[in-house]
């Protein structure tokens, strides 16, 4: 793709949390003859060793910065690496971009310790994305590129047939927050609200469901769940990828996750599971229905 060709080469590449992540581990597979440095932690780096790529070849930040001459990050929540690489881009005089995956929270992204530091450029894969970081970031420089990473999974997901039937996955995610009123994580809130109104969009008893754990998410953190309601036809799910997870459902469910608009794209049947004392979804992808509202 051209964009990432015109940086100033070498790039550091600096990710943490999976979203952003995805979409750039796409594009340099697509881009093998652009010298990139990459700067990989966290769900990231699992990520980079899943796509074929080994650790030997991942650098620290403060080696990729010695010779790096532009600096391209993710913009998650979950670490400060990437907020970091863009602040010593910025003290280096290094062109720096960051890429947003998703459509929330897009001003604390850039904020720590209520200071904001943003880049020479946002990067954003759709319509939607391109107007809320218009809005957000009145003045700054906004490019709109393709998602390689969707359109490549998409591309990988079967249509519809009698084989996903009664099929439901479950994308799960954290959720920073626990809502008014509630006990616990909003992602297992969710979860149970899901449950206690499944006959709101299936009334069969064969549904059977998979619950797919985010890329962030620790090894066992539902199995207290799945062995406090075991008379529920609910597993883990064993997919070997987003992909193939989705290409097995009729049904695709989760609170406000990026795989939820992948599912739409492929033409599933997507339902956001947020309660009603949680904030309403912040997807703006129609065809997304709405459990509290059915």
């Amino acid at each position: 793709m051209p964009d990432y060709k015109l940086l100033p080469q070498p790039v550091a590449v600096v990710c943490h949390d999976a979203g952003a992540a995805n979409i750039i581990l796409a594009e340099i597979q697509s881009a093998p003859e652009v010298p990139f440095l990459p700067v990989m932690q966290g769900p990231a780096a699992k990520l980079w060793v899943a796509s074929g790529c080994t650790l030997s070849a991942l650098v620290a930040l403060d080696t990729a910065l010695l010779t790096a001459r532009s600096v391209l990050t993710g913009t998650g929540w979950a670490s400060d690496i990437e907020h970091e690489a863009r602040q010593r881009a910025k003290a280096a005089g290094l062109f720096s971009v960051a890429m947003i995956d998703h459509w929330v929270n897009y001003a604390a992204r850039f904020e720590r310790h209520g200071m904001r530091l943003l880049p020479d450029e946002v990067w954003v894969t759709d319509e939607y994305a391109f107007e809320i970081a218009s809005t957000t970031f009145g003045g700054q420089a906004i490019r709109l590129l393709p998602n390689r990473y969707l359109n490549k999974q998409v591309q990988n997901i079967p249509p519809l047939s009698g084989l996903t039937t009664d099929q439901l996955l479950y994308v799960l995610e954290p959720l920073r927050f626990i809502w008014p009123g509630c006990t616990q994580p909003g992602e297992f809130e969710a979860l149970n609200y899901f449950i206690k109104n499944l006959r709101k969009i299936e009334t069969k008893q064969t549904l059977q469901i998979r619950l797919r754990p985010h890329p962030s998410d620790g090894a066992n953190k539902y199995t207290a769940w799945l062995t406090k309601n075991a008379e529920l036809n609910i597993t883990m799910d064993n997919s070997s990828s987003l992909s193939e997870a989705i290409g097995r459902a009729e049904w695709v469910a989760g609170c406000e996750t990026a795989a939820m608009v992948v599912a739409l794209a492929a033409g599933r049947k997507v339902l956001s599971t947020l309660p009603p004392q949680a904030p309403k979804c912040r997807l703006p992808h129609p065809g997304i229905l709405h459990l509290r509202d059915l």
